[in-house]
């Protein structure tokens, strides 16, 4: 599963960069954001059903295939020393697919595996893991395409080749699995019972609305080849990016660090809704300042709040989800999750070509202290999460 994520994230930056230098557009940062997101709207509710109803490792293997078949697109089209970025947003929408089909199943698995009593260890460890690889990737990623427009394609396939390996020797896990009648009338039924499940529960509702409309705003992460070049005066722009991704994948790093050794045990509700706050702190900061140390702090700061927001609701979303509806809901949260950080690089994008780079940013960060201030009135259920070990799934429908 690390090895998905270096993959992908390899791919991200690659892609990052190759747009920005054929198109020197801001808005082209965005629409990457929007062609990754659109297919995990549109289908990720049906691959949730798919994650409850079958094998979710050969689910999750399926998704790893659509990707391997995006990178080489990606490769092919390097090959011919391309001019134009349009080709590209088809191939990310692709490699959307492949993440639509894939994370709801590997999202589910170290839950399902997870022994009695351990959930909040075992996240804190995948996360752990998770972010070692968001550490290795940026960099690779970043080097690799300073040597090579190819190259980072060529890793990604052996890293992806990897991942497959690597679940070869996943264990089946033990669950009650989603045992409705096959056929397109009842998927779409399955699916639809998933979203009524979400809405019904205030925890999960709270959860993963706070994610999307608060960081729908901080989409700052998405600039950031503008924001070395044209706020930071970095020299080289592909090291300059490289080093940001870094620090935000280090500081969400010692964060899982941290949190493996320690988990949260007590007044979960109210940190959570504090350390979206300083997420949105930090993101005014990288939109004030021309200091790149400064922005590295802050980049950092930001990956590290926002890691235990994901520590927090990687736990309670599961808790409060029964295991035969773990898929549909954490496709669900998926396209949440999905929307927060890709439409929120698509609102970067557009409102940094329309006022300017610094004011987007700036904006973004005080929309993200306004949600919090209204999902803290909105969500009392999720304000009022202590202990992890209270909150429990209400009754499913199927």
């Amino acid at each position: 599963m690390s090895a998905n994520a270096m993959a992908n994230v390899m791919l991200t930056i690659a892609v990052e960069l190759q747009v920005y230098a054929m198109t020197d557009s801001e808005l082209w940062l965005g629409l990457i954001g929007l062609a990754q997101f659109a297919p995990m709207l549109a289908f990720s509710v049906f691959t949730g059903t798919l994650a409850d109803r079958f094998d979710r490792r050969k689910v999750f293997a399926a998704g790893v295939l659509i990707d391997v078949a995006a990178t080489v697109g990606f490769l092919l089209y390097a090959l011919t020393d391309p001019t134009s970025a349009t080709p590209m947003l088809f191939l990310v929408a692709l490699k959307g697919s492949g993440r639509a089909v894939s994370m709801p199943a590997s999202r589910a698995l170290p839950i399902d595996l997870a022994p009695e009593g351990l959930l909040e260890r075992i996240i804190g460890l995948r996360s752990l893991v998770f972010q070692f690889a968001l550490i290795t990737g940026p960099l690779i990623g970043a080097f690799a395409n300073g040597q090579s427009r190819i190259l980072p394609y060529v890793l990604a396939l052996v890293v992806f080749g990897i991942c497959l390996v690597q679940l070869i020797g996943v264990p089946k896990p033990e669950i009650e699995i989603l045992e409705s009648a096959p056929g397109p009338r009842q998927a779409l039924t399955d699916a639809f019972n998933g979203l009524r499940f979400i809405r019904r529960s205030p925890i999960i509702l709270g959860a993963i609305s706070l994610d999307l409309f608060a960081v729908l705003f901080g989409g700052a992460v998405a600039l950031l080849p503008a924001i070395v070049e044209k706020r930071l005066d970095f020299e080289d722009v592909n090291t300059g990016v490289g080093v940001l991704r870094a620090s935000i994948a280090a500081g969400a790093f010692l964060t899982a660090l941290a949190l493996s050794w320690r988990p949260l045990m007590r007044r979960n509700g109210p940190v959570l809704f504090g350390v979206i706050a300083v997420f949105g702190l930090g993101t005014i900061v990288v939109g004030l300042t021309r200091s790149f140390v400064v922005a590295l702090i802050a980049f950092a700061l930001i990956s590290a709040a926002d890691q235990v927001s994901v520590y927090i609701r990687s736990s309670v979303v599961p808790l409060a989800t029964p295991e035969n509806m773990r898929g549909r809901v954490l496709a669900v949260e998926n396209v949440f999750i999905g929307g927060s950080n890709q439409l929120g690089a698509l609102e970067s994008g557009v409102t940094a070509a329309w006022f300017g780079l610094a004011p987007a940013i700036i904006v973004g960060g005080v929309g993200t202290l306004v949600v919090v201030a209204a999902g803290w009135f909105l969500f009392p259920d999720l304000r009022q999460v202590d202990r992890f070990s209270d909150v429990k799934p209400e009754p499913s429908s199927g």
